[in-house]
This record gives structure tokens, C-alpha cells and sequence, in this order.
């Protein structure tokens, strides 16, 4: 079977995409360790540490995660003790997701070494090209 001309996989964007992807995933997984949170939970963390308790519903929006999504980091996360769910005090019938003591300590370092991941997924670019990538990218999504 011949190949279109005009579509080679390995160039299309979301092939692209997927393949950066897939490296940072490798990178965030090696530098965290076993131990440490997947990077959707550490996008969820982070928010929390940012934010303050948040609603399941508004954490999910403002990562932009689908509701089924949220609803496991956040039973992962209830799971690892770094978050806990409690009534709103303004209305009794929320529930917000907060970090624990646990997570509150923890998170500086994980902090650091986030850092560190987002340097090792850009480090095969020049420093102008992985800041108009990051641009890019934020006009994208």
C-alpha cells in the first residue's frame, strides 16, 4: 500500500504533540520518583496550594480536566492523604477539596522539581525557541 503523498504521519502536529508529550511524561515520572504525584495530580495540587479549597467542579474547569477525570485525581490524591474533602463554611452544602498538612509540606520540593522538568523538556531547544514554543502553546490550548 503507498503512502499519501501529502500525509506523513511523523509530521503531523498531534503526532507531534503526543511525542513531546510522551518525553515530558518520562521526565516528570523520572524526576518525581515512584513516590511523588503524577503530574495531573500535581497540576491539582498546585492549584489547591495557589487557590485555596476549591470545588471539585471549578478544580476540574480550571485544569481543564473532564468531571470523571477530577473524580479519580481527587480519590488519588483523598487515597494518598494530601487532600481531604470539607464543608464550605459559606454554605454547608459544598463540599471543597483541600491539601492536608502532608501535601502542604511536600509541595515546595515537588515544586522544585517541576521546575526541573519543564528545564530537562525544553533543554533540546535554544532558549528563544523554548519561549515561543511555551507561547505557542498557550495560544493553543
Amino acid at each position: 500500500m503507498e503512502e499519501p503523498e501529502d500525509y506523513v504521519l511523523e509530521d503531523q502536529v498531534g503526532h507531534l504533540l503526543r511525542r513531546a508529550y510522551q518525553r515530558h511524561l518520562a521526565l516528570f515520572q523520572g524526576i518525581m520518583g515512584e513516590d511523588g504525584p503524577t503530574s495531573m495530580q500535581f497540576a491539582a495540587l498546585h492549584m489547591l496550594w495557589r487557590r485555596g479549597p476549591l470545588s471539585q467542579n471549578l478544580l476540574g474547569r480550571l485544569l481543564a480536566m473532564d468531571p470523571p477525570t477530577v473524580k479519580g485525581v481527587v480519590a488519588r490524591l483523598m487515597a494518598r492523604g494530601l487532600v481531604v474533602r470539607e464543608r464550605d463554611p459559606s454554605d454547608a452544602r459544598m463540599l471543597l477539596v483541600a491539601l492536608t498538612p502532608v501535601a502542604l509540606a511536600a509541595l515546595p520540593g515537588w515544586v522544585e522539581k517541576a521546575k526541573a522538568v519543564s528545564a530537562a523538556t525544553l533543554a533540546p531547544l535554544p532558549r528563544d525557541e523554548a519561549a515561543r514554543l511555551s507561547a505557542i502553546l498557550r495560544r493553543m490550548g
